[in-house]
């Protein structure tokens, strides 16, 4: 059989899957916090025909001959590029401005909470601040979840995370309770869960540890929170819509080298005839 065939094979089904990723980038276009994925191909190990030779006295080296035998992937990464914008002017509305993620999770989650840069957070019934899921919010420092104390009338949330309120008086207070925010040394390394969600792994912080900080902190280099805004999503239409032409050119083309080794298989089994 042909090494093109296969070759062929391995190409499509490249290309597909960089079609599917692309197909999930502009599905969540509008997705709160949402950060796209890029795939990246890597060549199969060559086969060789011939081997290389040194130079002697009498006669120059020759290089190798060498086959490829196809594509496969190398990696299907997360780009966490900043998305753009957006106001909304609802308090309740966070958007990390630079690095960092908000952490939340369940009550018993306090050590190892989800990570998100969606910031659409409501005030539950316990005045609890939580995301959309249900998840509270953490604070830092194994603070626990974020609670908005009752004796306040309204608060607002400072670029460091802290919470101020005016109580029933006029009387502006620091509650001391803090939205925390997490540095995650390589974020492409997180892994999607689903939701808005990432979970943390080894290869995204050392030993996958998880430390909620402050934000703002310049010890850290996590980002300032701004109140009234949420994060969009970073995927460009434009650069998806021609990587989507690119990836059906590239199938098509892979499917052209099917083709023709069909028609060359067929000319050797004619010559039989």
């Amino acid at each position: 059989m042909l090494r093109s065939l296969y070759s062929g094979v391995s190409g499509m089904r490249g290309f597909q899957t960089k079609l599917d990723v692309i197909g999930n980038n502009i599905a969540n276009v509008n997705t709160i916090g949402f950060k796209g994925s890029r795939v990246m191909f890597k060549d199969i190990l060559s086969q060789t025909v011939s081997g290389v030779s040194a130079p002697d006295e009498n006669r120059g080296g020759v290089n190798a001959q060498q086959v490829g035998l196809g594509v496969s992937l190398a990696a299907i990464d997360t780009v966490h590029t900043a998305g753009s914008a957006m106001t909304t002017n609802v308090v309740t509305d966070l958007r990390v401005n630079g690095d960092g993620f908000f952490a939340v999770g369940t009550v018993d989650q306090v050590d190892v909470p989800f990570l998100t840069r969606a910031g659409n957070f409501t005030v539950d019934p316990d005045r609890n601040l939580v995301n959309s899921e249900g998840l509270h919010v953490m604070g830092p420092d194994g603070a626990g979840p974020v609670i908005i104390p009752e004796e306040i009338v309204s608060f607002s949330i400072a670029q460091n995370g802290d919470i101020i309120g005016v109580n029933a008086d006029g009387e502006t207070i620091n509650t001391g309770q803090r939205v925390g925010v997490v540095k995650v040394t390589n974020p492409a390394g997180l892994e999607k869960i689903g939701g808005n969600l990432y979970q943390m792994t080894a290869n995204a912080n050392p030993g996958g540890e998880i430390l909620v900080g402050s934000a703002g902190d310049p010890a850290t280099g996590t980002g300032t929170l701004i109140s009234g805004q949420l994060e969009m999503s970073n995927v460009d239409l434009t650069g998806e819509f021609t990587e989507m032409i690119i990836a059906q050119r590239g199938f098509q083309a892979n499917s052209r080298i099917i083709t023709t080794s069909d028609e060359v298989l067929q000319e050797v089994v004619n010559l039989k005839r």
